[in-house]
This record gives C-alpha cells, sequence and structure tokens, in this order.
C-alpha cells in the first residue's frame, strides 16, 4: 500500500511553503498604519512611504521595497472590540515634541505609556492642572526617558514621587538624568627645541662615517 502510494506522490517543491499573509500599507502622518482593525505606529521617518508586510501569527514584519525595517508584536482586536493600538513612544517622540498639546486627544494616548508609572503620572498631572501644562510635562517626559535611555529609572523616580503624594517635577528629573558635564583634562605638551634634532642629525652622520 505505502509502495503505491510512493509511486504517485511529488517532489517537495525547492522553495519552503508561504507561511505568511502580506499587504501593504502607507503611513499616515501620525506615523502608524491599520492592518487588520489595529493601528500600529513606525518610525516617524517613514510617514508617506508605502510599507510591504509579512503577516505572521505572532509578529508583523515590514519591509520598505526588498529591504527590511523592523519587526511589530501582532494583535487582535476582540469581536465587538473598540480600536486596539500597538504604539511604540520611540516612534512618535519627535511629532510630540513639535506639538505636545496634540498628547491630550491622542487616539492611541492610553497605550502610549512604556509603564504604569507614566500612566500614574498623566493621571495624577490631569487632576491637578490643566490638560495643556499635563501634556507638556509628559511629553518631557517621555523625550527623557528616549534621549537618556533612562526609561526604566525614570519610572522609579516617578513612582516614588507619587507615593510620596508630589507630582512629577520635570526639571528636576532632567537635573537627576541629564549627566553634569565634565572638563576636558589639561593636556601639557613640551616641545623639544629644534637644536635638539640638529644634534641627533649630526651624531648620526658620524655614525655613519665611521
Amino acid at each position: 500500500m505505502i509502495d503505491a502510494e510512493r509511486d504517485v506522490l511529488r517532489q517537495l517543491p525547492a522553495e519552503p511553503a508561504m507561511t505568511w499573509d502580506e499587504m501593504t500599507v502607507r503611513v499616515t502622518s501620525a506615523s502608524g498604519f491599520m492592518c487588520r482593525h489595529v493601528c500600529y505606529t513606525v518610525p516617524s521617518r517613514l510617514v508617506g512611504h508605502r510599507l510591504r508586510l509579512r503577516i505572521h501569527d505572532d509578529r508583523i514584519e515590514a519591509y520598505l521595497g526588498g529591504s527590511f525595517l523592523l519587526t511589530l508584536p501582532r494583535r487582535r482586536r476582540p469581536n465587538g472590540a473598540g480600536p486596539v493600538h500597538v504604539v511604540d513612544y520611540h516612534h512618535v517622540i519627535a511629532a510630540l515634541r513639535a506639538k505636545p498639546g496634540a498628547l491630550a486627544n491622542l487616539a492611541y494616548r492610553d497605550a502610549l505609556w512604556p509603564r504604569t508609572a507614566y500612566r500614574r503620572a498623566w493621571d495624577a498631572l490631569t487632576a491637578d492642572a490643566p490638560v495643556r501644562d499635563a501634556a507638556r510635562t509628559m511629553v518631557g517626559l517621555l523625550a527623557l526617558a528616549h534621549d537618556r535611555g533612562v526609561e526604566a529609572d525614570l519610572a522609579t523616580a516617578i513612582d516614588a514621587a507619587l507615593d510620596a503624594g508630589e507630582l512629577p517635577n520635570l526639571a528636576a528629573m532632567l537635573r537627576r538624568f541629564t549627566p553634569k558635564a565634565t572638563a576636558a583634562p589639561e593636556v601639557s605638551i613640551i616641545l623639544p627645541p629644534l637644536a635638539a634634532y640638529d644634534r641627533l642629525i649630526a651624531i648620526a652622520g658620524a655614525e655613519t662615517v665611521s
């Protein structure tokens, strides 16, 4: 029986089977694109470009032309649920710097916070001050985390301030997490007199003659 089936089997394909779906999307002015009812963000330099996506079961690979760009975790929208956003604040921080007030009305604002501490800070700031001021502070904190690579340490400092009943102070956080400028060491260079070279040349010439 096996031999009979083997006779009609075809050769295996030379290339592996394609295990992903493909689609093409355009990056919007908000540094994002929609894929199967989920909004994903990408670096702002890609605004206006068309990306080719490979949609795997657990991830999405983005290509610009034939060049691989990045991998995003894939999310799915539950039936009947509202919009789902996969947001990386590193992707949108440049746009937020230019218009920090836009943070308050971002559709994906609640998905923007990289850690719980940042969400707590937003809630506390908006409860105590005008939303516009809170937005400026939060954008400043996110920019600090992005620029200095201190996302985790800054989150710890924010939590400590909130637990002590204080609001996060952007100026204080900037002082704390911005490295102090160090003076360049003084280097003293002593140049030998030119006459020393003349003596060396004379000695070398005498050794050559002898």
